[in-house]
């Protein structure tokens, strides 16, 4: 939760880069079949060469094969900067690979306008990333109405996670900026061509030949934001057990940021104990104990009025 963004721009860099050549396409093709026929070693003999003299597909599939250690040993360095060289060039599934490795490998503000670029295209583990963070407003401002519509599009194309938050965000979001998001939605809808999630072979090929993103589909909850709604508080405190989360965040010093400003506000969070939980690769701010769901609601009220978002987490 702390990307933001909206924009692809699908052929543009790649439109400076044809590859149409027919002698390019067929070996691009030769290393799709060899792929598909479990011959990584050949795929990789056939991509090499074309990804070496800059054609964006084979670059991209250079990548995945570093990425999974397909026919090279494994090695996410080299398959980062295959999948940089093929994004620089407009292949946006390289742009959205990269930006979710960049937000795994905690350079968010270096994967956010790779990330936007994703979410724009369809991407639903780019629509998961930016839509939470644009919920929890973590560096880039908060949008609900976007944050929904983003959600949606990716809860629709098959993502698990991306449902969960959707059901959380239900509780937060007014009915109208909840239609408003919806109807957002749609238009996204039509305007880009969506990306379901690939399973862990690769897909049919693209018409010129090179495969598709071949990512797990429980990869991006790893590289994206925990789901908006709270996990199970780890264990029930003295004197009632109940806690309120104030948000998830990218790092501990974002969420005791977080943390101080509501604090120095006095009131309704005089006494509570903050709580960072850490769950991957964000950080959840809790604050308690509290007696009852009652009173979790009445610090609720006080931190929305404040302008974070905060529900109950019972015992």
């Amino acid at each position: 939760m702390r990307i933001s963004g909206r924009q692809m721009i699908a052929g543009v860099a790649a439109a400076a880069f044809m590859l149409a050549a027919g002698s390019a396409m067929a070996d691009t093709k030769k290393g799709y079949d060899a792929w598909m026929a479990r011959d990584y070693p050949g795929a990789v003999a056939e991509w090499r060469p074309l990804a070496d003299k800059g054609d964006a597909d084979a670059q991209f599939d250079l990548g995945q094969a570093y990425k999974l250690g397909r026919g090279v040993p494994q090695d996410m360095r080299i398959a980062q900067s295959w999948f940089e060289k093929a994004a620089q060039q407009g292949h946006i599934q390289a742009q959205t690979m990269l930006g979710l490795i960049l937000f795994q490998n905690g350079e968010r503000e270096r994967a956010l306008p790779w990330i936007r670029r994703g979410a724009e295209a369809g991407d639903p583990r780019a629509q998961y990333v930016l839509g939470t963070a644009m919920f929890n407003g973590d560096l880039v401002q908060k949008d609900w109405v976007r944050a929904y519509a983003l959600m949606s599009r990716a809860a629709a194309q098959g993502l698990p996670p991306a449902a969960t938050n959707l059901q959380a965000m239900d509780q937060y979001i007014p009915l109208a900026q909840r239609q408003q998001g919806l109807a957002l939605a749609r238009q996204m809808e039509k305007g880009a061509q969506p990306t379901r999630v690939a399973s862990a072979q690769p897909t049919p090929p693209r018409p010129n030949g090179a495969i598709q993103s071949t990512l797990p589909a429980p990869a991006p909850v790893r590289a994206a934001p925990a789901p908006v709604r709270a996990a199970p508080a780890p264990a029930a405190a003295a004197g009632g057990g109940w806690r309120v989360q104030l948000g998830a965040f990218g790092s501990p010093a974002n969420a005791r940021r977080a943390w101080d400003g509501l604090r120095a506000r006095g009131g309704a969070f005089a006494g509570l104990q903050p709580v960072f939980a850490q769950a991957g690769a964000v950080t959840r701010l809790q604050a308690g104990p509290l007696p009852g769901r009652a009173a979790a609601d009445r610090v609720c009220a006080a931190a929305k009025a404040a302008g974070s978002a905060c529900f109950p987490v019972a015992p």
